[in-house]
């Protein structure tokens, strides 16, 4: 991590580690930071921690909204309509962010996802009637609306101070399939950046693709903190984490407007 002040630090994990998880542990523990791990979704007992500490965190959206405040973490994430917003020359296909209740007029195929979290299963759906309804979730929640596109290789890019970091293939003909990066996958990572850097947190996560004719594209965009590393260096993933995740007194003022706000549930209120 690069350009904050030299203090202890502490890195919070939630219960149930994946081995992607594990693998940002050992390159904390590697580094010299305090790791909790979590026993449940409550705000963990941090008095082993180290005096003046800076707090940090890695975990997924619900973990993250449930401690984060307490902690005085600022986790960041993309704008919820970003992937939208983005030229076609990056997704190559349409892709749109409403509301859900606008999603429910859907009469034709497709992919359909939560911007940032996994409140709504990132799924192909025949129509916008197969989505959860508004017993369910609120009509306002915003969703992205996709045009179907299949990708014969994926892979995750960590972004961190307008440069590709690391990365790692995560799949190849839609199945898990881990490797290393492309060098088209970097290259076009890079060719992103150039284009779009200023819509992204300082540190954030990519995952890229490439279609059945070879052309990259943008699959989404995820939270560092909230993302596995697959077989990218996990040192220089964890560069990105503690970025996209640390203490609001270390928070940029470019970063400001990309801090997270904790959603209040799904369902609509009484």
């Amino acid at each position: 991590m690069t350009d904050v002040p030299d203090v202890p630090r502490t890195l919070v994990l939630p219960p149930r580690l994946t081995a992607s998880a594990r693998k940002l542990r050992d390159a904390a523990v590697r580094r010299g930071l305090h790791v909790v791990e979590s026993a449940g979704f409550s705000v963990p007992e941090l008095s082993r921690a180290p005096q003046g500490r800076a707090v940090h965190l890695h975990a997924g959206p619900s973990f993250a909204d449930a401690v984060a405040p307490a902690l005085g973490i600022a986790p960041l994430e993309a704008p919820a309509d970003w992937l939208a917003r983005l030229p076609y020359a990056f997704t190559r296909r349409e892709i749109r962010a409403l509301p859900i209740g606008e999603a429910y007029l859907l009469r034709r195929p497709a992919f359909i996802k939560s911007p940032n979290d996994k409140s709504i299963s990132a799924l192909v759906y025949a129509d916008g009637s197969r989505l959860p309804g508004p017993d369910a979730v609120d009509p306002q929640t915003v969703v992205l609306v996709s045009d179907v596109m299949t990708f014969s290789a994926e892979y995750r890019l960590h972004l961190l101070d307008g440069a590709v970091h690391t990365g790692s293939r995560y799949a190849a003909e839609g199945r898990l399939q881990l490797g290393p990066p492309a060098p088209g996958a970097l290259a076009f990572g890079r060719d992103l950046l150039a284009a779009v850097r200023q819509t992204l947190p300082s540190a954030i996560v990519v995952d890229v693709g490439m279609d059945e004719e070879g052309r990259w594209a943008v699959v989404e965009a995820n939270a560092a903190w909230g993302s596995g590393c697959y077989e990218a260096d996990p040192d220089r993933a964890l560069d990105a984490v503690l970025r996209a995740a640390g203490p609001v007194t270390e928070l940029s003022a470019y970063d400001r407007d990309f801090v997270r706000r904790p959603l209040r549930g799904d369902r609509p209120q009484p």
